[in-house]
């Protein structure tokens, strides 16, 4: 029985890729400062411990498990990350995890490490144009991430390659691109777009408004969970994938057209007002090209499909 151990998994992304290496007949260790919120972890075996101390790693990362999914972060929605409020806490708890994990890793000779990153590190310059984002892998440098999150996640892959090249850990980097679904945090400001525009619309009563910040002309793409999972999965199974790949939807859309489409699963009546808050780059949008070229797959579920299934998680979330 293989081994696996995934830190960060009392959260969203985390949760779910334990029920699915569970699935595949894994022996999965999890470890987290918190249990999953919204089921009971599937986990063997739990850690309720605080990765920011070396000591705790020390104690969780006690053998050479076969894989070892590095997803522990301090991280949240626009709201979270580019108010300017959590920088200090965002890069210091998240480079401390990172240092203690890649480490350890090295020294208790783990198999293969997963290293999520994030396509905040891709240049606030390629972003400016919300129709023609450039988000290809190796326009990370020269860097200018958007957010101090971005410049954390940069350094982290740059750590992990460090590893790879000076000690030979086995490392692979995903990119993540707005990953969203049930299970996932919906309220309370660390949120993210899809989240936050399901729990609006499913709390709003016929002809109410709803507030969007920018103008809404701003452009993303958003990945449900499951592509998410398949894809960590197939980078984890490649043999040769070592340099940080996408796992996004190519699917790009406004906010505005988000915000609509919504609506329409709800089948509301719902205003739009736009407000000042914080944004982020101006358009964002997974470029593809080289996971399909490295992994001979890409995803392609459609985002109104994973809207369908998360609004309605959320609407009875906030029904009861």
């Amino acid at each position: 029985m293989k081994t696996a151990l995934v830190l960060g998994a009392g959260g969203f992304i985390g949760s779910h890729l334990v029920k699915a290496l569970k699935k595949e007949g894994y022996s999965v260790t999890g470890a987290d400062l918190k249990y999953p919120e919204f089921s009971k972890t599937e986990a063997d075996l739990f850690y309720l411990a605080d990765l920011r101390d070396f000591h705790n790693v020390n104690d969780v990362l006690c053998t050479g498990f076969d894989e070892v999914y590095q997803l522990a972060a301090d991280m949240g929605g626009a709201a979270f990350v580019f108010s300017g409020n959590n920088d200090a806490d965002i890069m210091h708890n998240s480079a401390l995890i990172n240092l203690n994990v890649v480490q350890r890793a090295i020294e208790m000779q783990a198999g293969k490490v997963f290293f999520s990153s994030s396509a905040c590190v891709y240049p606030e310059f390629n972003q400016m144009d919300p129709n023609n984002p450039n988000c290809e892998e190796s326009s990370a440098f020269p860097a200018q991430p958007d957010s101090p999150y971005g410049w954390e996640k940069i350094f982290s892959e740059i750590l992990y390659q460090a590893y790879h090249r000076n000690y030979g850990l086995d490392v692979r980097i995903a990119r993540f691109h707005n990953i969203f679904g049930g299970e996932g945090t919906w309220d309370g400001g660390r949120e993210k777009a899809p989240a936050a525009l399901c729990r609006k619309i499913a709390q709003a009563n016929e002809g109410d408004t709803i507030e969007i910040w920018g103008d809404g002309e701003q452009t993303r793409s958003f990945l449900y969970i499951d592509e998410c999972i398949e894809g960590i999965r197939r980078l984890m199974a490649s043999p040769t994938a070592f340099e940080p790949l996408n796992i996004g939807s190519t699917e790009m859309i406004t906010i505005n057209e988000l915000a609509e489409m919504v609506i329409a699963i709800a089948s509301k009546s719902v205003k739009i007002k736009h407000i000042e808050g914080p944004l982020g780059v101006r358009g964002r949008n997974s470029d593809n090209k080289l996971i399909k070229e490295k992994l001979g797959w890409s995803p392609d579920y459609s985002l109104f499909q994973g809207l369908v299934k998360t609004y309605g998680w959320i609407n009875q979330q906030v029904h009861g």
